[in-house]
């Protein structure tokens, strides 16, 4: 790779806060380049890693990170909020970042096209500002006119953006919308939050990122402490546990189904009688971002007509087998 002309680095460059305490360049620089790779964020040529550096102050957990190209760093800000090993990081521009000056040499906002929604970000363009509203708790068979018919009452939408399974294109459960008057936004708020719905709890409220950035949020289970292992609640029945073949099969299947979303290293499915964690599936993955876009991808997802609850497990008691958490 040529060398990067300095006169490009502080727009090539981003501030990454909120690190693990025990951390490395080479962890970092990895960890960047695959969620890079797997948001399709990569600008620069024909593929190759997109992290030229990484510089770690240790005593404030922070970092910077060096990308090839301005659209490279660009769209690196949309990864702000990303788990990274646990811990969930802020992304930022660094001080000596002049936006005027960048624009110059590449585009200074990230790419709307990244694919966000497979390391469990979600970008908002059409749907923007303070008055964005975040609907969870949908019933999952519901579609856009059911969630208008709810919203509407108290105006007319601007946008409505119910987030879909990639694979099945059903919903998730949530979305977001922003009404044609913003004076609507604060009575929907106030009256359908908490309210009981098909025997779930509405949760409707202002979608504000506390990181400030206008153009991005977190999915709402983003805020998890992420790890590489996915439980997977629901998934199972114990009839279909007890006959030998029909175990294997359905361990093949699982290896099959959610190895799509990256390299598995492990699938375990306790079964017996009295047997902690009966009727869950773990999901070892070999890195955090394929795990993260599993718990992404199979919340929701149905398997034999069961709805799926996915969340992540402690990578500790995973390891002790300890399958009862």
């Amino acid at each position: 790779m040529p060398q990067m002309p300095q006169i490009t680095k502080p727009a090539r460059r981003v501030y990454v806060g909120g690190l693990p305490a025990v951390v490395d360049e080479a962890r970092i620089a990895t960890f960047f380049n695959h969620a890079m790779a797997v948001i399709e964020g990569n600008t620069y040529g024909q593929g190759g890693d997109a992290v030229v550096s990484v510089f770690i102050d240790h005593a404030k957990n922070y970092a910077f990170v060096e990308m090839r190209s301005v659209e490279e760093a660009s769209n690196a800000m949309a990864l702000d909020g990303i788990i990274f090993e646990g811990s969930q990081v802020r992304i930022r521009r660094p001080s000596n970042y002049n936006p005027e000056h960048a624009m110059l040499f590449g585009s200074s906002q990230p790419s709307p096209s990244l694919r966000l929604d497979k390391v469990g970000l979600v970008y908002r363009a059409h749907a923007d500002g303070p008055d964005r509203i975040f609907i969870g708790g949908l019933p999952y068979e519901w579609g856009d006119a059911e969630v208008r018919q709810l919203l509407e009452p108290f105006g007319a939408l601007r946008a409505l953006d119910i987030v879909k399974d990639s694979y099945t294109r059903k919903s998730k459960g949530y979305g977001f919308a922003v009404y044609e008057n913003p004076a609507s936004t604060d009575a929907a708020c106030a009256a359908l939050n908490q309210k009981p719905l098909e025997g779930k709890i509405l949760r409707v409220h202002r979608a504000t990122n506390s990181s400030g950035n206008p153009a991005l949020v977190l999915l709402p289970q983003s805020s998890e402490l992420g790890t590489r292992v996915v439980c997977l609640c629901n998934a199972v029945s114990e009839e279909m546990l007890r006959d030998e073949k029909e175990y294997a099969e359905i361990i093949e299947d699982m290896k099959e189904e959610c190895g799509k979303y990256g390299p598995l290293v492990s699938v375990e499915i306790p079964r017996g009688d009295g047997a902690p964690g009966l009727g869950k599936v773990f999901l070892e993955y070999k890195d955090l971002v394929s795990a993260l876009k599993a718990r992404h991808g199979l919340q929701g997802r149905s398997f034999d007509k069961r709805t799926v609850q996915a969340t992540y497990y402690p990578e500790d008691k995973f390891s002790a087998k300890d399958y009862g958490g």
